[in-house]
């Protein structure tokens, strides 16, 4: 019997769980012995809750492993990130709803700027506001690539969506985003013979989009990321029997949300709009995911005083959460990985990680912070992928095994 069979056979009716999510929340003390974000930041709301409940320290993959946002989030989901790989291209795709077929495969485009020798400057071509990005992508629409159907639409930003379609397209090519400046987009490489010819359609595309690209001020070029095909996931409702809700603004965590069988629910643009959206829907679903992109945004930058910002306007809105919260209900804040404005980058480190309910055997935290949680927290350190076992048991939504 494995974990999925477990909770299947156990699962029971009980209280909500809420999970927020802010994204890439774990940081490091840009002095030794100094404050990381989270500590720097002021959370009295956060801190008062931490003393209510339980902490401790997740690990999104495996000690020393460094996910990226799709391994993040389906560990902090329940699934095992090493068993349930997703690309990053499906995500995207996922969020905003595009039609994924069998003979899809998906990616994921950031524009970049290029200079006249063909190296990166900028890998998100200055983090181009979406109704500017979105022109541009309009102009991709014209790449043709025989025997293949190429679909390019929006996401936000900087972001971008690439489907081709065809037959004998494998979605294992390696992806072109060299993750520095100073050096040329790598070229598309297949890594098993079922994706040479996907390689071969996407370094077509990308000679055919540096001509169109040639002229523009930021965007003049493209990296891609997370080549993949459709994958078949068990749905939060077969395996936790819950009704589940996702409040996100990012398409990529609606992407994966729509995937694991959550509804994506309302159009909110701000952290304050997604808690009105959670607050309007409280009576409908029995589990609701509310991402937060920006404190992620702010550490990729490597701007510790802006992530410590964002972490304080995630502070801001808790009362409003946790005002919501019932007897039986369950409150889980944490993120799907660390990225320490000093890495400037996601990094291997675990996650602070707490959970707020009336069953929680609370232990000696009174801040919530990476070094609280890791010296007093009475999680410990634990897989990500247990998160959601922890957090049906403190819903009481599990029921006992054995006699």
């Amino acid at each position: 019997m494995d974990l999925h069979e477990l909770i299947q056979s156990l699962k029971t009716d009980g209280g909500k769980i809420v999970m927020v999510v802010s994204d890439g929340i774990g940081g490091l003390p840009l002095q030794p012995g100094g404050p990381t974000e989270l500590e720097a930041a002021k959370t009295p709301n956060l801190d008062a809750l931490a003393t209510k409940g339980v902490s401790g320290m997740s690990l999104p993959i495996l000690p020393g492993i460094t996910p990226g946002s799709g391994p993040g989030h389906l560990g902090l989901f329940g699934y095992d990130p090493l068993v349930f790989q997703i690309g990053r291209g499906i995500l995207e795709a996922a969020g905003i709803a595009f039609p994924v077929g069998p003979n899809d495969v998906c990616l994921r485009c950031n524009f970049c700027t290029i200079d006249a020798n063909g190296l990166i400057t900028d890998r998100r071509a200055g983090r181009i506001p979406t109704e500017e990005s979105a022109k541009v992508v309009e102009l991709l629409k014209a790449i043709k690539i025989p025997g293949v159907e190429v679909f390019v639409e929006p996401v936000k930003e900087h972001r971008f969506v690439v489907v081709f379609r065809g037959e004998g397209l494998g979605g294992n090519v390696a992806d072109t985003d060299p993750q520095v400046t100073g050096a040329k987009p790598l070229d598309p490489v297949a890594k098993d013979k079922e994706s040479e010819k996907t390689a071969q359609v996407a370094k077509q595309f990308f000679e055919q989009a540096l001509v169109i690209l040639k002229d523009q001020p930021k965007a003049n070029c493209l990296t891609m990321r997370g080549f993949a095909k459709k994958p078949a996931l068990p749905s939060y409702q077969e395996l936790y029997g819950l009704n589940a809700a996702a409040i996100a603004v990012y398409p990529m965590y609606k992407g994966l949300a729509s995937l694991v069988g959550m509804e994506l629910v309302g159009k909110p643009q701000t952290l304050q709009e997604e808690v009105d959206v959670l607050e309007q829907n409280w009576d409908k679903y029995d589990f609701f995911f509310l991402h937060f992109k920006y404190t992620d945004s702010r550490g990729e930058d490597g701007d510790f005083n802006a992530k410590v910002k964002m972490i304080e306007e995630l502070d801001a809105v808790m009362p409003r959460i946790a005002a919501l919260l019932g007897e039986n209900d369950c409150l889980v804040v944490t993120g799907d990985h660390s990225t320490p404005a000093k890495m400037a980058s996601h990094s291997f480190h675990p996650v602070p990680t707490m959970i707020v309910s009336n069953i929680a055997r609370t232990d000696s935290c009174q801040k919530f912070g990476e070094t609280e949680a890791n010296n007093l927290g009475g999680l410990g350190h634990f897989q990500a992928m247990h998160l959601m076992p922890l957090a049906m048991a403190h819903a009481n939504r599990l029921g006992k095994f054995g006699a």
